[in-house]
């Protein structure tokens, strides 16, 4: 994959997400949809303590969330 098609920003955490978490990006991207009221750090400590993400993580999701 040429540079410039790599994914930049939150997105690039992505693949490392599914990888270490097992589960599809599509599963987190709808729980912080679900939350999308509620503050980011909110979100991401919630993300931190119910369901074990790294604060790098959580915090890229949240934040590719929010910008949609």
């Amino acid at each position: 994959m040429p540079a410039d098609e790599k994914p930049k920003g939150p997105a690039s955490y992505f693949p490392s997400i599914e990888k270490k978490y097992g589960k599809p990006i599509e599963h987190w991207l709808t729980l912080v949809r679900a939350r999308k009221g509620a503050k980011h750090m909110e979100v991401v400590s919630w993300l931190k303590t119910e369901h074990g993400l790294g604060h790098g993580h959580a915090n890229a999701i949240v934040a590719y969330v929010f910008a949609e």
